[in-house]
């Protein structure tokens, strides 16, 4: 009799935002990074994808719906992790028999995301996670995290930190096949629960240099990149898990500061140079070491990915004087959350730093270190194999 069940698996994965910058590959092709690198998770509740990933024999082929448009899948890193969770679900089929052949089935994967794609937000650690953990919960594979996240490191690098929650290192390992170069709990959000990050949206366009061409372009040509993956990261590392381990948020700011302007002074020394940053993103920079500055210590910490917008982190019981210099400000956009815009600072930003944020930033995103990927029964594909009605 003919298997006709439409099979289905609904997981959210979330956007990690990295304090040691992963940028540049030793082998472009599997993603094997030059450097090891380190990542906040974010939590789900502000920034995530939710993916559901069905298979049937009624399927022609494999396809995938991200915000409501077809999507692209015919790319080696898309195949790479179809091809791999396959062979995964296949090994178990051969080993029991009685198992329905779901790797000889059509996939259909539907995505969303609650935040923009592509405009320097992750958008690819989150899809690419939510893509693997998707089809290994329909597959019902009984990989950890921490293998899962191999997978997901041929999809997209930093994927393979969203794996998991909290705080979360990505070893770059040494071997060819890659097969050690994966994701790794540092901490998990319980152990620092207190940390928050604000971010700053200064575009929700497409970045025009992408992270791919642009790691190119930097190991071909920058100066400062050797020095950079020799010496300047293996110190950041070990400061970092130092720093997060000990709960020493003046050394995670510091490390996290230092690490963003090594990544983009090795972008500004590619040939030719690759900027992602703009007048709007140093004039955060300058608001964050004015609230440091008037604080008298440490009490927030900006970086910044391939992309413009500024995240800061800072402590939770240090809300009130690093929110009401930027809600100051920028009260009038959206993102703020119920209380955060009204309230009053000792820190009040320099005239010139206020404008050019104020005409620069679109919205605001508060949000909290988080946990992985969550198992969840919202379907974004019926019973029938049809995208869901929402």
């Amino acid at each position: 009799m003919a298997d006709t069940k439409v099979y289905r698996a609904s997981t959210t994965a979330p956007v990690n935002i990295a304090v040691v910058k992963y940028w540049g590959k030793r082998d472009p092709k599997l993603n094997l990074p030059t450097n090891s690198s380190l990542s906040v998770t974010l939590s789900q509740a502000d920034l995530r994808t939710l993916t559901t990933a069905s298979c049937a024999t009624s399927f022609a082929g494999d396809s995938l719906m991200l915000n409501g448009e077809q999507s692209d899948i015919s790319g080696a890193r898309t195949q790479a992790c179809f091809r791999e969770l396959r062979a995964r679900r296949a090994a178990l089929e051969a080993a029991n028999t009685s198992l329905p052949k779901l790797s000889t089935m059509g996939l259909k994967l539907v995505s969303e995301n609650n935040f923009p794609t592509a405009a320097g937000l992750a958008s690819s650690a989150a899809g690419f996670a939510a893509l693997v953990q998707a089809i290994a919960n329909l597959y019902e594979l009984p990989d950890t995290p921490a293998q899962l996240s191999i997978v997901a490191r041929q999809g997209s690098g930093s994927a393979c930190r969203s794996l998991f929650g909290g705080y979360v290192a990505w070893r770059m390992g040494d071997k060819e096949d890659g097969s050690d170069s994966m994701a790794d709990l540092v901490a998990p959000a319980s152990h620092w629960p207190n940390m928050r990050a604000l971010i700053l949206v200064v575009s929700a366009a497409k970045k025009g240099v992408s992270s791919t061409s642009g790691m190119q372009q930097t190991v071909a040509t920058s100066g400062l990149f050797q020095q950079r993956i020799a010496n300047i990261v293996p110190a950041n590392m070990t400061a970092m898990e130092h720093a997060v381990k000990t709960r020493d948020f003046a050394k995670f700011a510091e490390v996290t500061m230092r690490e963003s302007n090594s990544f983009h002074a090795c972008c500004a020394d590619t040939y030719p140079p690759i900027f992602y940053m703009n007048d709007i993103s140093k004039a955060a920079i300058r608001a964050v070491e004015s609230i440091n500055a008037k604080a008298g210590k440490t009490i927030a910490a900006y970086t910044f990915d391939a992309g413009p917008n500024c995240v800061v982190y800072y402590l939770d019981e240090e809300a009130p004087t690093v929110l009401g210099a930027f809600s100051g400000v920028l009260g009038g956009v959206t993102g703020w959350k119920e209380g955060s815009a009204g309230v009053k600072s000792s820190v009040r930003l320099e005239d010139g730093i206020a404008s050019v944020l104020k005409d620069g930033v679109s919205r605001v995103i508060m949000t909290s270190v988080g946990e992985g990927p969550l198992r969840t029964e919202e379907y974004l594909v019926d019973e029938n194999g049809q995208p869901a009605k929402r």
